[in-house]
């Protein structure tokens, strides 16, 4: 028997597919405050981070609907990444979830200072 898609079904199925990636949360955090070229997301990120990784998922988010790329035909080329009329809507999400990772955090910290 085949398993049930639950792709477009189930909300959080849904959302754990759209939000595949180790840093498309925090690229969407990043985006947040308004738009930020390649380059720059790049020196944000909290990692070494290749050319090819942080492209592959600014594609992923973009072909996602998050995120929306702009292209500026000058030399240099600049192209700037911001969030989609959706991906504004996960600003809630990311501002829920800076408070359960600092409470998360602190939470952390308590159990490895009572070993």
């Amino acid at each position: 028997m085949a398993k049930k898609e639950l792709f477009g079904l189930c909300p959080f199925v849904t959302s754990q597919k759209v939000l595949t990636g180790k840093w498309s949360m925090y690229i969407m955090y990043l985006l947040a405050d308004g738009p930020v070229r390649f380059n720059e997301l790049q020196r944000l990120m909290p990692e070494e981070i290749t050319h090819t990784t942080l492209s592959r998922q600014l594609k992923s988010l973009e072909k996602e609907g998050l995120i929306l790329r702009k292209e500026y035909t000058q030399i240099p080329p600049k192209v700037e990444y911001s969030l989609s009329d959706i991906g504004e809507k996960f600003k809630k999400v990311l501002d829920v979830l800076e408070v359960w990772g600092n409470e998360y955090i602190e939470y952390f910290h308590e159990q490895h200072n009572n070993i």
